[in-house]
């Protein structure tokens, strides 16, 4: 069954990235962004822009009765999933394949207590160096979609679907067979560079460089090593070094979402990252003082607003 359907759901870094790319070369009623009437009012009278361009999007609200859409991608923050699940509820039918671009290592489980785990696919999105002031966008490296089952060595018919369907849309993509590797991974990864790069107040350039800012962040990341061992993951200084050379081809002036947050003081995303880390850690007896620190210096930074 072709994809020829799309709903996404968060106008963040990511939505705004991928949805302008996918609106270039789908007929404009095939995808649609959902989102809440005060929000489309807002993008409708300031509208949306991607490096310069006015994003022309298809807006639906959740409550329009539509067709299922084939392909359904999250991409909200975290701390909106419940709400974006329910607000899917008329997108989502029995052929729906669900993407979810968020960071952490716990989206699909919650979205597929809603839906069926049978319509995920596990997804990280990886290399993109966006920044989001306001209504617009700005990015040098795209980055990519990598996306698999949950169960290893498994490419299934959903998977060869979404492989037809962004080649055909030329959305860089990797089809992966050991997903939850990649997801703990990225996990990892956001860990140390999301958090180093707020506490520092600093950008990619900073942590790309030998110092006190680059060490702290893997230093952050061996801690998910340690605990990924517990979770049967198993990653290595390989798969460290691996997320290491992604984060070398990013634009050095550019800014993970947390210090984006956090100079435009919103809450962060800290509980998915450190918080996280820290309950693990305390599940399993494994200390994680970096983690705890850089928790500590969020958490106060968001007490000041």
């Amino acid at each position: 069954m072709e994809i020829k359907t799309v709903s996404i759901i968060g106008l963040g870094a990511l939505g705004i990235l991928f949805g302008n790319h996918l609106s270039k070369r789908m007929p404009k009623a095939d995808l649609r962004i959902i989102a809440d009437r005060d929000r489309i009012n807002k993008y409708e009278s300031n509208h949306v822009y991607c490096n310069g361009e006015n994003c022309e999007f298809n807006y639906m609200t959740p409550e329009e009765f539509c067709e299922p859409a084939d392909l359904v991608i999250f991409t909200v923050k975290y701390d909106n999933l419940n709400d974006a699940i329910q607000a899917m509820k008329n997108h989502v039918g029995e052929q729906t394949i669900i993407l979810s671009a968020l960071n952490g290592i716990t989206s699909e489980a919650i979205i597929g207590e809603t839906y069926g785990m049978d319509k995920i696919l596990y997804c990280v999105a990886q290399g993109m160096d966006a920044v989001k002031v306001g209504n617009k966008l700005t990015y040098e490296h795209m980055g990519m979609l990598c996306f698999g089952e949950g169960e290893p060595g498994i490419i299934s018919p959903k998977v060869k679907r979404v492989v037809e369907f962004f080649k055909n849309m030329e959305v860089p993509y990797q089809s992966v067979t050991d997903m939850n590797k990649r997801l703990w991974g990225k996990f990892m990864l956001n860990v140390g560079v999301n958090q180093t790069v707020a506490v520092y107040e600093s950008n990619y350039g900073e942590i790309q460089k030998n110092g006190q800012a680059r060490d702290t962040m893997i230093s952050a990341m061996r801690e998910v090593m340690v605990l990924s061992e517990k979770n049967g993951i198993n990653l290595t200084e390989d798969d460290l070094n691996y997320w290491l050379k992604i984060l070398s081809t990013l634009s050095p002036i550019g800014k993970p979402s947390m210090r984006q947050d956090l100079e435009a003081k919103r809450y962060s995303e800290v509980e998915l990252f450190s918080g996280t880390v820290i309950k693990m850690g305390e599940k399993y007896g494994i200390p994680t003082p970096v983690n705890t620190k850089l928790y500590d210096r969020i958490k106060f930074i968001e007490s000041q607003y």
